[in-house]
This record gives C-alpha cells, sequence and structure tokens, in this order.
C-alpha cells in the first residue's frame, strides 16, 4: 500500500477545544473516535473528511475521546496507548485538520443516551457532515450505531457517512493490529500499518544517571503512560525540537539490571553527540529492534553489551545509508 503520510502538510492554526461546545458554531464536517495510532485507516477516514468538507464548504473537526473509554472502564484491561494526546494531536495537525474536540470521558458521558449524543453533534457542534468508521458504537449502552445515526441526519438535515475498513494484504488496518506488530518486534510492519515509522515523544528528564556512570550518557524521555507498546533496545533516530535529526540506540523497558521498581523508562543514546538537552522536547522514532531486555549478572557486563549495542546500531546505519546510496 502506498503510504499517505505527508510530513510537509503542516496546519499552523488548528484549533483545540474541549467538551461538546463550540464557540464559534462555524459548520463542520466531524468525524469521531479515538485514533489510537492515527494509523493508515485512520487517516484514510480524515483524508475522506477534507474532501467532503471542501466540496461542502466546511471546517474540518475530529472529535476523540480522553481516557480512552476502555481506560475508563476497565484500567487494567485497556490496550496499551499508541500515542498519547499530545502526540495525537500534533498529527492531526499536520494532516491539516481545522479544529479537535477533546471529550472527557467520564461515567456521565458514558451514561449519555445515543440520541442525546447525536442531538449535541448537530445542535451543539453545528455538524453538517458527520463520518464514522462502520463499527461505530456510541452511547449509553454503546447502544448507537451507524443506522442510529443516518436516521437521525435525515430527519434533521446533516448527511452521515460510513468509512469502510482499510486493508494492507487483506489485513484490517487498525490500532489491534499495529499493537500486535509492535509486541512482536515487527516495526516494519508497524509502519506499513501506520504509513510512519513508529514514534514516541517526550520531553528530556533527569534519570539517575547510570547511562553517564557507564560510559554511555542517556537522554531519559518522559513516558506519558506506564504500558508502552514494545519493549526492547532498539535503533532509534531522534529529532530535538528546533534541531536536525540525530542517529542513537534506545532502551525502552524496567531496565532489570539497576531498577526494582517495574516503571517503564526510555532511554535514548545519542551517537556521536554531546550537547544538554535537558528539558527538550524529543521525536524517537523506532527503526529496527536489537534484542529484548535482559537482565544481567553485573554492571561490567551490562557495559559490555551496551557497547556491542552501540557497535550494532552503527552497523545498521552504514547498512542503511549503503542502501540508499544504491538506490539513489
Amino acid at each position: 500500500m502506498k503510504r499517505a503520510w505527508n510530513r510537509g502538510i503542516i496546519r499552523a492554526l488548528m484549533l483545540i477545544l474541549r467538551g461538546l461546545n463550540s464557540p464559534d458554531q462555524k459548520p463542520l464536517a466531524l468525524t469521531i473516535g479515538n485514533f489510537d495510532g492515527v494509523h493508515l485507516g485512520h487517516q484514510a477516514l480524515l483524508q475522506q473528511l477534507r474532501q467532503a468538507a471542501q466540496a461542502r464548504g466546511l471546517e474540518t473537526a475530529v472529535m476523540i475521546f480522553e481516557p480512552h473509554p476502555r481506560e475508563f472502564f476497565t484500567p487494567q484491561q485497556a490496550p496499551t496507548r499508541l500515542t498519547s494526546l499530545r502526540e495525537k494531536v500534533e498529527l492531526f495537525r499536520e494532516l491539516g485538520l481545522d479544529r479537535v474536540q477533546v471529550c472527557r470521558f467520564t461515567r456521565a458521558f458514558a451514561q449519555m443516551p445515543a440520541e442525546d449524543f447525536i442531538h449535541a453533534l448537530h445542535e451543539k457542534l453545528a455538524a453538517k457532515y458527520v463520518l464514522i468508521g462502520d463499527d461505530f458504537r456510541f452511547g449509553s449502552g454503546r447502544s448507537g450505531d451507524f443506522a442510529l445515526m443516518e436516521k437521525f441526519g435525515s430527519q434533521h438535515g446533516f448527511e452521515v457517512e460510513a468509512m469502510h475498513s482499510v486493508l494492507h494484504h487483506d489485513v484490517r488496518i487498525s490500532s489491534t493490529a499495529v499493537r500486535d506488530a509492535l509486541a512482536h518486534g515487527k516495526l516494519h510492519v508497524a509502519e506499513q500499518y501506520l504509513g510512519r515509522a513508529y514514534s514516541i515523544s517526550g520531553h528530556v528528564e533527569h534519570g539517575n544517571k547510570t547511562g553517564r556512570r557507564l560510559g554511555f550518557p542517556t537522554a531519559n524521555i518522559q513516558l506519558r503512560h506506564n504500558r508502552p507498546p514494545v519493549a526492547g533496545i532498539f535503533v532509534v533516530r531522534v529529532r530535538i525540537e528546533g534541531g536536525e535529526w540525530q542517529r542513537g540506540a534506545a532502551s525502552l523497558g524496567v531496565r532489570p539490571t539497576v531498577a526494582t521498581n517495574g516503571r517503564p523508562v526510555l532511554e535514548v543514546y545519542l551517537l556521536d553527540f554531546d550537547q544538554d538537552i535537558y528539558g527538550k522536547h524529543l521525536h524517537v522514532e523506532f527503526l529496527h529492534k536489537l534484542r529484548d531486555e535482559a537482565r544481567f549478572p553485573d554492571l561490567q557486563s551490562l557495559t559490555q553489551q551496551i557497547a556491542l549495542d552501540v557497535e550494532q546500531t552503527r552497523q545498521w546505519f552504514e547498512k542503511e545509508h549503503g542502501r540508499e546510496q544504491i538506490s539513489a
């Protein structure tokens, strides 16, 4: 499948609104969902939304829920997050949306009758065109579906369309499929579903300086959620806010040799880099998995393995750079 992603499409001004409210009542072309990962299926839906909005002279809007409904009802069984709220908003901005409607998912919101939810879309958000996935459910007890919204729309004068699934080699592209690929270390498959490399963004925070003591100073990235969808040692490339891409090796996991609290940490060692970046916002793309996490008997053994990981990272980049030159 041809990638739909284009980082050149950036809309500088995008409204971020809270709840079922619109300050200006501008007519909207609206879509609704969790959009975790903003994968190719989501991107196809958003492209269709933009086309419909342009044809009807409407602004584009996407409604998302925070937290994820499954995080609210069953936090221990909820799926791992592919994207934080900030990452999701950044992706929406790059895809050229006009506004994002962030609805806080509470018990009261979950108990809203499906008819009241549709009425709010039409009356409070001025939705004139609504595009939803063919399996989207909403309202108390998940009683609302496409048929109900289409019926309501025909009665109250707004259009409703369904977006069907997007397939890649007969596999339905979904957030679940992306998580499964990442969990099995298949970064190239996840990239095919996402249309871009899987990434994590966050600010650099102070750690316990273990990497520096071992001779490999790392940037510790603040994680928004405690259950990232990947774990292990990776080849990465990193963009520092306001700077160029850097090459690096990353460890994402619970650091079994040096920590016992079980808290996942993302640590990035940047190759041939020596600058103070504490507090900076980093965008980390995962390119290749080197190995799983492991517990080592002592720090010397860990240091030796880190040195090997760094060398393998350099070799990977040299090999990939050579391929690029040949293909060019």
